[in-house]
């Protein structure tokens, strides 16, 4: 499997994404700048990956700039036809704008910026794809989060309907596994923390496992995320 990491105009995030990738889970990715119109190099075995940051400086609203780049529309294509996609925090914001995820992000709750460690749990068609893999699988992950508008929500059908096809991946808990309004931390609707599409080849989170993938750091919880999520074979059918 190859990976490309998008490079928006505000990406502050793709250096982080690009050296878990390449040291810390010692797999091929390459860099993709936004104005590039051309993904031939990748095949539907193949993930994009559209990282954290300011793109666009967040004008408009975050994400909603970035869905125009030339480049997300072979995205698009690229993801119509299998090839898994993958967004972290303004990625997940960028994906939701394209319309390859449902829903929307709005401000957070308190109308903060927050910067800190919080906890997850897997959850819907993914926890159970990789419940018996004990290298990756934990009941509770502790990840980063860092946004100001991360508050994930959608209208009731659509909750509904996310409810009922397991597209609901990652939920906001407390170090436990229970999920409080305490251990929400921008008021997602259900404490959503990350969601995937119908195909289950495009998933997007909040949270950003890929500071979280070294001994050195401390925290190697992202690497069995990313190792599971990105590289698991029955995770798309």
């Amino acid at each position: 499997m190859k990976f490309g990491v998008v490079v928006f105009p505000g990406s502050n995030c793709d250096r982080d994404m690009l050296d878990a990738l390449q040291y810390d889970l010692n797999q091929e990715v390459v860099a993709l700048w936004h104005k590039s119109e051309d993904l031939s190099a990748f095949s539907t075995e193949d993930c994009i990956i559209l990282p954290g940051g300011f793109s666009y400086g967040d004008y408009l609203r975050c994400g909603a700039i970035a869905r125009f780049s030339p480049i997300m529309q072979q995205v698009i294509a690229f993801a119509n036809r299998g090839g898994k996609v993958y967004g972290v925090c303004n990625g997940f914001q960028i994906l939701c704008e394209s319309g390859l995820l449902p829903g929307a992000l709005l401000r957070n709750e308190r109308q903060q910026y927050i910067c800190k460690n919080i906890f997850l749990k897997a959850d819907g068609f993914y926890k159970d794809a990789i419940a018996g893999d004990a290298d990756v699988f934990q009941e509770v992950y502790k990840i980063p989060v860092a946004h100001g508008e991360g508050r994930y929500y959608a209208d009731a059908a659509t909750l509904d309907q996310l409810k009922a096809n397991g597209q609901i991946i990652f939920r906001y808990c407390d170090e436990n596994g229970k999920e409080t309004s305490a251990s929400n931390p921008n008021g997602a609707i259900d404490n959503i923390a990350g969601i995937t599409n119908e195909g289950r080849n495009v998933f997007g989170m909040m949270p950003h496992p890929e500071r979280a993938c070294s001994a050195v750091l401390g925290n190697e919880d992202g690497k069995k995320i990313l190792t599971s999520l990105l590289m698991a074979k029955q995770l798309v059918p």
